[in-house]
């Protein structure tokens, strides 16, 4: 068989997993399972773990090769597990002589270098993976900042980008390739341009992807931080019809104190204020926010002031961590709060989260809006609001106009319009032409 890859974590290291697979494929590299990790939590390295060992009691010949952030960060960690083969660190996976090495069998191999050394750009544009309905653009690795619960910035080394002209490319291919919509990735995303000639911002980048792919339906961004969004971005995300109104921002907390014990450079007046000025230019975008609860030495008081930051910032989509300690972080030495009381808040944050999504959904019910198709009956909106589709409506990556009839838990259910379904495929919009408008 061919390689398999499998990829945890987040969609930065889905997008490296494809590339991973084609760059296996292309080296001939066969009956081998890649475990592609993830560090962020210690339940993400618990699993990794599981899934290494699944994968040798389901494929008891082949190689399986560990790599990603867990294995860069404890690379001798994975190389005593009897079930793995080769470790491969995040610089190396992203390298075809990598996987060549391997495929002239390397067992026992471990390459794993000084990820901090690393300054050339290792961004690897595929043609999305999943389905047709989005492609993954990586534009920017790795992280300088510093918070202290974050052990990422080991596995993934220094802020470095790709440059303008090669995100151009990889959009123009995405997009003649069939994909409508097209999401920039990265670890740090807002950090993007500060090592390139003449340190352009992610704004920029914006607005030439925009400019240069006018075939282009959807341009979408995955999480940011609030503390870096420059006027270029702020004016693409609220007067651009081709950005989707939707934003996703790394909070992580509502407590100034805990704000500041986690490093963080935004406090909450400005998580408010940057909500407020989004939804001022553009009233129908949507926001998101990822949230840890029960840092060390957050008190009642620090997790209610979070709780209420979700309602004060008018976030509707909620992304809920328990805090995980990770050995090499400034957090794993402060004082610790009780688990019990870390599960109870993190349930307690979810619960919140979803009550914001029924009331941010129970306010769409009777709207018309046009959506990408996913798989399995489902489409997307621009504002990240998911759809259960009540007919068939093509293929993954489709556009269609829905009416949306009801809430159904955590998403809408939607009625295909008349000749909805035939908006999809092959019109383009005329250069400067915004897409949407030929939707009728």
């Amino acid at each position: 068989m061919s390689a398999r890859v499998i990829s945890l974590g987040c969609r930065l290291n889905l997008a490296e997993g494809e590339a991973i697979r084609r760059m296996a494929s292309a080296a001939g590299l066969e009956d081998a399972v890649v475990v592609n990790s993830c560090a962020v939590t210690r339940e993400a390295v618990r699993e990794t773990r599981q899934k290494i060992r699944r994968a040798r009691r389901e494929n008891p010949s082949a190689a399986i090769v560990v790599t990603g952030c867990a294995a860069q960060i404890e690379p001798q960690v994975f190389a005593a597990m009897p079930e793995v083969d080769a470790v491969i660190g995040n610089d190396e996976k992203l390298k075809a002589a990598t996987w060549k090495t391997l495929a002239r069998g390397a067992a026992g191999a471990v390459l794993v270098n000084d990820i901090m050394a690393v300054r050339e750009t290792a961004a690897h544009f595929v043609d999305g993976y999943g389905d047709r309905a989005r492609a993954f653009l990586q534009v920017q690795n790795g992280c300088d900042h510093r918070c202290t619960f974050c052990i990422i910035p080991f596995g993934r080394g220094p802020s470095r980008s790709a440059p303008a002209a090669d995100v151009v490319e990889g959009a123009r291919r995405l997009v003649g390739s069939g994909h409508k919509e097209i999401v920039l990735t990265g670890v740090d995303m807002t950090s993007w341009g500060a090592d390139l000639p003449g340190a352009p911002r992610l704004g920029d980048l914006v607005r030439r992807v925009l400019d240069e792919v006018p075939d282009l339906f959807r341009l979408r961004l995955s999480s940011v931080d609030c503390a870096e969004i420059d006027e270029a971005l702020f004016a693409a995300l609220t007067g651009e019809a081709r950005v989707a109104p939707y934003l996703h921002l790394s909070l992580q907390a509502g407590s100034d104190l805990i704000l500041k014990r986690m490093k963080r450079r935004h406090r909450r007046a400005d998580a408010i204020a940057l909500a407020r000025a989004l939804r001022a230019a553009r009233p129908e975008i949507a926001l998101g926010a990822d949230f840890i609860a029960g840092f060390p030495t957050e008190t009642e008081d620090d997790f209610a002031q979070t709780l209420s930051l979700i309602d004060e910032a008018g976030i509707n989509f909620v992304h809920a961590f328990p805090f995980s300690a990770r050995q090499g972080a400034p957090a794993a030495r402060m004082p610790g709060i009780a688990a019990p009381a870390i599960a109870a808040r993190a349930k307690a944050l979810r619960e919140k989260g979803a009550e914001a999504t029924a009331a941010f959904l129970g306010g769409l019910v009777g709207r018309e809006e046009v959506a990408v198709v996913e798989s399995g009956g489902r489409a997307r909106l621009g504002n990240f609001a998911s759809v259960r589709l009540g007919a068939p409506a093509g293929g993954p990556g489709d556009l269609v106009r829905v009416r949306l009839a009801a809430r159904e838990g955590d998403m809408l259910l939607g009625e295909i319009l008349e000749g909805g379904a035939a908006v999809a495929g092959d019109e383009k919009a005329a250069p400067g032409e915004d897409p949407r408008t030929r939707l009728g």
